[in-house]
């Protein structure tokens, strides 16, 4: 009489196990989320940060893979400015303009953010060498000593690859969580012997955001300085969320730099879900839903998101 009744009972339990194993194999093979962020501005036709934006505002690719937006926050992290200047003799007629829009600039990225934490700006001139005027410091009195050292040294060319790939490893040697990196400089001759990928590897290596900001005439010249040059100003900026700017008349730098100061004041940080994979994308981009809106956005190294 209790054979049948026992032999059912080992048939459901076995049928148990079995279904609780294949339910096990199907969460095993299904992909793990995990959280990935950028920092991102978000800015109208006229180069005005656009304020109050959520999740549904965010467009975010992995490879051209559209991914979940999860949550939007300001970005209350300091950022470690770098801003190379200039110092060229073909900058000689640009530095009573580098002088007047740099301290404004100077004081609206010295403020504390809304965390009560302090960004960190440095700055270099780029003539004859790599030159640090002053090193990075949270107080604009310091930071704005070195603009006043800022003069175009005598028959001196541009070195701004070489600078690059030098700041780029002062900011990996700083650990730099959040860098950005400034470059304000004219179409005089570049001096540095190198290719450009030799110059943006380094610069994407440490995560930061590069904009570009040329004064005068954009430079036509064929030597092969000048196109690898070229290669960067505009590669560089694309590829990391900032910028370039063609700024023909010198005198509008201090509107301009106020208008980038405005922008990196104002980001988001854009926190989206991605599969877990061994393999990361290629490229991530990010785009604004609402027409005539345009969004950039760096990644956030790995250290920050977790």
């Amino acid at each position: 009489m209790t054979r049948p009744r026992v032999s059912a009972l080992f048939v459901l339990a076995a049928g148990l196990l079995w279904l609780s194993a294949s339910l096990g194999a199907q969460r095993a093979a299904r992909p793990i989320a995990r959280e990935k962020s950028l920092y991102v501005s978000v800015v109208d036709q006229n180069g005005a940060p656009v304020p109050d934006l959520g999740p549904s505002d965010f467009l975010v690719k992995e490879d051209n893979v559209t991914r979940e937006v999860l949550h939007v926050e300001p970005a209350t992290e300091p950022m470690q400015i770098a801003v190379l200047v200039d110092t060229s003799t073909a900058a000689r007629n640009e530095i009573t303009y580098l002088r007047q829009g740099l301290p404004e600039f100077v004081m609206m990225l010295t403020k504390p953010t809304a965390s009560g934490r302090k960004n960190q700006m440095a700055l270099i001139g780029i003539g004859e060498r790599h030159t640090v005027l002053v090193d990075y410091s949270t107080d604009p009195i310091q930071i704005n000593k070195g603009v006043n050292r800022i003069w175009s040294a005598p028959q001196s060319g541009m070195y701004l690859l070489d600078s690059i790939v030098e700041e780029a490893q002062r900011l990996k040697k700083r650990e730099a969580q959040r860098p950005v990196l400034v470059s304000i400089t004219t179409s005089g001759i570049e001096y540095s012997n190198r290719m450009h990928d030799q110059a943006l590897e380094p610069l994407k290596a440490t995560g930061a955001a590069y904009y570009a900001l040329v004064l005068g005439q954009p430079d036509t010249s064929l030597a092969q300085e000048a196109r690898e040059r070229a290669i960067v100003l505009d590669q560089g900026p694309r590829d990391t969320g900032g910028y370039q700017e063609q700024i023909l008349a010198s005198m509008a730098l201090p509107a301009r730099l106020k208008v980038l100061g405005n922008q990196l004041t104002h980001q988001y940080k854009v926190t989206y879900g991605r599969p877990e994979s061994l393999i990361p994308p290629e490229k991530t981009t990010v785009a604004a839903v609402k027409p005539g809106l345009v969004a950039r956005g760096t990644p956030i190294k790995e250290e920050t998101s977790r």
